[in-house]
């Protein structure tokens, strides 16, 4: 996913950058609306937009980004007062968050507002295949088939392949997968992600078609 922080406060970019970084994410930086306009194109997926910009109000910036994109909208502004976040939807925000936040929940968020704007396409976006065309993830049917023969995984089994085949050929971090899967921060989880990534692997034979990367995660071999 590839995230657009507008934001002219070079700490708090850099930190933010960071985070989504280490959770996965791809980012690009804007310093004012000028510049974030330029960069907004068709492959922002995200934008997280600072209300008190340099060059133009962050208002007045997201009414100029919705006319020219669906792309969703997280307001992160120190501006409290309930007349900003009234004015921020109203202009064509999908959410608003108060600065200080946590940044987990400025995650969590950010995957709502994904989720939220994600078209349904099914039969577009049933069946991934990977590993050589040896391996097909069917997400509607929740079934991985190695050849022409299902395997038997858990729910918790499949859902790790669910995430790692939205993604393929992209290593996801353990703590994204953690959350995803288990619904928690909670990085107890780890070893119970390895255990399950290692059934995975087991009941799908001589089929490696999860990578381990190294310090990272895990990723799904790209056809």
């Amino acid at each position: 996913m590839r995230i657009l922080i507008i934001e002219d406060d070079e700490r708090v970019a850099a930190a933010l950058d960071a985070f989504l970084a280490r959770s996965g994410y791809a980012t690009e930086r804007a310093s004012d609306g000028a510049s974030a306009l330029q960069i907004l194109d068709a492959h922002t997926e995200v934008v997280l937009l600072d209300l008190g910009l340099p060059d133009v109000d962050g208002i007045d910036l997201c009414r100029r980004i919705r006319a020219r994109s669906d792309v969703p909208i997280v307001v992160v502004t120190a501006r409290s007062q309930v007349t900003e976040r009234i004015k921020g939807l109203r202009a064509g925000a999908d959410d608003f968050v108060v600065k200080p936040y946590d940044v987990h929940e400025l995650l969590a968020r950010i995957e709502a507002v994904t989720r939220r704007a994600r078209p349904v396409h099914p039969e577009a976006e049933r069946v991934v295949i990977v590993s050589g065309d040896d391996v097909r993830i069917d997400l509607v049917a929740r079934q991985l088939l190695v050849g022409d023969a299902p395997v038997d995984l858990t729910p918790k089994e499949f859902d790790i392949v669910a995430v790692l085949a939205r993604h393929p050929g992209v290593a996801v971090p353990k703590d994204r997968l953690i959350r995803e899967v288990w619904n928690t921060d909670w990085r107890g989880f780890t070893h119970s992600l390895e255990v399950h990534v290692g059934a995975i692997r087991r009941k799908a034979g001589a089929r490696r078609f999860i990578e381990t990367v190294r310090g990272v995660g895990y990723r799904l071999v790209s056809s």
